[in-house]
């Protein structure tokens, strides 16, 4: 039935038109922000999963830059590490070549106190961030170091961190406030090597004294003359390759941890990747398919228009009609 007064085709044309211009609206909006859900009321569900999601990526940023920050000291105490490991390494054969008979002993302690003033100055250096774990002044040092590694979240979303543990102690090679804590300065009996099975008294001997009101009272600095004995450069042999062997271990165990950050770091940073690429799923614009509907809803709009002007047109006909009566 047609109707001048109220025109129903009019009506309906113009609710479609409606409803199509406010979907074009949203489509229109998602291609120019790249979001799909930007807002809580676009999709409370999915929003609510992106934010969490996203503040784990900010997390992990900020456990990247930790990790970062303990490599840059694992670095810098296993560089270290190395060259302690190298210059013992030397002392050790230039005790063992002054066992040579005709050999210049005063000669050889010369450059057994260059090495050990290079191994002073080594571990004086290994400082990063205000951190040296070979090198130590204080009456307590702080030996337990960790770095944080990752983070866990419970069911009921509590987050966790975990962190990756070291004990600097062993690392600790000169201790300026109690010789017997740096590996460097303490004494070690060297009738512990002894192979003749025999008791014998203790015979104490560290390699060099940070300073002199720390240098251990009942051991003997290894350094020799032209009056040491064969017996004597031994036993200086002995302890300096138990030297050696603790800082090549704390070496070892440094170089651990730093295989460790660096998995740890790759991990972390491929996690976070699967993260934002998760998060881009979730509330991301797919642009090919907007890009279709806004073409589609375009066109139903064109049709939408057409639709009420054909209906607008009828009513204009029939009022034409009744007036020529």
């Amino acid at each position: 039935m047609s109707n001048v007064t109220t025109n129903p085709a009019s009506l309906a044309a113009l609710t479609v038109l409606r409803g199509v211009t406010k979907d074009l609206g949203v489509v229109q909006e998602q291609v120019s922000s790249g979001y799909r859900v930007e807002n809580a009321s676009d999709d409370p569900t999915y929003w609510s999963m992106s934010k969490t999601m996203q503040s784990d990526q900010s997390s992990l940023s900020t456990i990247s830059d930790a990790l970062g920050l303990g490599a840059s000291k694992v670095d810098t105490a296993s560089t270290a590490m190395d060259s302690v490991v190298d210059l013992v390494t030397q002392i050790q054969a230039k005790l063992v070549s002054a066992k040579e008979p005709g050999t210049d002993k005063t000669a050889v302690n010369a450059d057994i106190q260059q090495l050990k003033n290079q191994l002073q100055s080594v571990t004086q250096s290994a400082s990063f961030s205000g951190e040296n774990w070979l090198y130590n002044t204080a009456s307590q040092p702080d030996t337990k170091q960790s770095v944080i590694s990752n983070f866990t979240r419970s069911s009921s979303g509590q987050v966790n961190l975990v962190t990756i543990n070291y004990d600097s102690s062993q690392t600790l090679m000169i201790d300026s406030s109690d010789a017997s804590r740096g590996l460097l300065t303490k004494d070690i009996d060297a009738s512990t090597f002894d192979t003749s099975g025999g008791a014998s008294t203790s015979r104490n001997y560290y390699l060099l004294a940070a300073d002199s009101g720390t240098a251990p009272s009942d051991g003997t600095e290894i350094s020799i003359s032209d009056s040491t004995t064969d017996d004597q450069i031994t036993d200086m042999i002995n302890v300096t390759n138990s030297i050696l062997q603790s800082a090549t271990s704390a070496d070892s165990t440094l170089g651990l941890m730093k295989s460790r950050i660096d998995d740890q770091s790759d991990y972390i940073s491929k996690l976070s990747d699967s993260i934002k690429t998760s998060v881009g799923n979730l509330v991301d614009t797919n642009m090919e398919e907007a890009s279709a509907r806004q073409s589609a809803l375009q066109t139903a709009q064109q049709m939408g228009v057409q639709s009420l002007s054909i209906a607008n047109t009828m009513a204009s006909k029939m009022l034409i009609l009744l007036q020529a009566k």
